[in-house]
C-alpha cells in the first residue's frame, strides 16, 4: 500500500491549476475509482468540463433529491449532449421519502434545523454513501469563499464519514475566476445564475441573494450561516498520513 502525505500534497500542490490536481489525482489513485459529485453547480460544471477532457470516460454522478428546480434538470440534458456521456444518476429510497413526508409533512425543512436535516440525510446523504461506496477518491467543486463553514477546506482531505479520499481542485479559486473558465470555455450553467441565484440546491431551500451577499446565504435562509451544510461535506483531514 502507497502511502500519501496529504500535509505534503496540499502544499506540493498549493499553486497548481486544478488540471494538474485532476490528472494526478486520476493517474494517482486510478480513473475507475475515481468520481465527481456534481450538483450542477457552477462550480461542478468546471470540474466536468476538465475532467471530461482528460478521460471522455470519467465517473460524474447527480443526486436527484425529487426537489430541484426545472432548470437543473435542463441543464443535465444540455450538458449531457454537450459532452456526450452519462450521469449516474442516485435518488433516495421511495420508502424513506414516504415515511419523511407522511410523518412530517413536505415542508418540514422549515420547521427546525434537525427537520432540514433529516430531509437532507435521507434525500442526500443516503443517495451519497451508495453513490461512493466503491470509490476510493471523490472530487468536490467546494470553494472557500463560498461560505464561512468552507473557509478551512483543503485541496486534499480525507473524508472520514466515508472512508476515502476526497479532493478539491478549485478550492483556492475565486468567483472572477469561476466565470472566467466558464465563459472562455463556453461551459453550460443554469439560467438561474442570471436570476440572482448564487448558489443552487432543492428548489424549496434555495432563493436569489443580493449583489454583496454571501454566496451562500440564498441557501436556508431562514438559518444561521454556521449551521448551512446539507450534511454531504463534512470538515476532513488533511494532516494525516494513509494508506492505499
Amino acid at each position: 500500500m502507497e502511502k500519501l502525505n496529504l500535509e505534503f500534497l496540499n502544499s506540493k500542490f498549493r499553486d497548481a491549476s486544478p488540471q494538474e490536481i485532476v490528472r494526478y489525482i486520476l493517474e494517482k489513485v486510478g480513473k475507475e475509482k475515481v468520481v465527481l459529485a456534481s450538483s450542477l453547480s457552477i462550480e461542478d460544471q468546471i470540474l466536468t468540463d476538465m475532467i471530461i477532457k482528460v478521460n471522455s470516460e470519467a465517473r460524474i454522478f447527480f443526486i436527484d433529491t425529487g426537489r430541484h428546480f426545472q432548470e437543473t434538470y435542463d441543464l443535465l440534458d444540455q450538458t449531457i449532449k454537450k459532452y456526450h456521456f452519462k450521469y449516474k444518476v442516485y435518488s433516495p429510497e421511495s420508502g424513506d421519502v414516504e415515511e419523511l413526508v407522511s410523518h412530517h409533512g413536505a415542508n418540514l425543512f422549515y420547521e427546525s434545523v434537525d427537520l432540514r436535516k433529516k430531509c437532507c440525510e435521507i434525500r442526500k446523504v443516503k443517495p451519497l454513501k451508495r453513490a461512493l461506496s466503491n470509490a476510493d477518491a471523490w472530487i468536490c467543486g467546494l470553494r472557500r469563499d463560498q461560505s464561512v463553514t468552507r473557509q478551512r477546506t483543503e485541496i486534499f482531505e480525507w473524508d472520514h464519514n466515508h472512508n476515502l479520499l476526497k479532493v478539491n481542485p478549485i478550492v483556492y479559486w475565486s468567483e472572477d475566476q469561476v466565470w472566467e473558465y466558464l465563459k472562455k470555455e463556453s461551459v453550460p450553467f443554469s439560467k438561474l445564475y442570471e436570476r440572482g441565484f448564487q448558489s443552487v440546491g432543492c428548489q424549496p431551500c434555495t432563493q436569489a441573494v443580493a449583489p454583496g451577499e454571501d454566496l451562500r446565504s440564498g441557501r436556508w435562509w431562514w438559518e444561521s450561516p454556521e449551521k448551512k451544510e446539507c450534511g454531504l461535506h463534512v470538515p476532513g483531514y488533511s494532516d494525516l498520513n494513509i494508506y492505499r
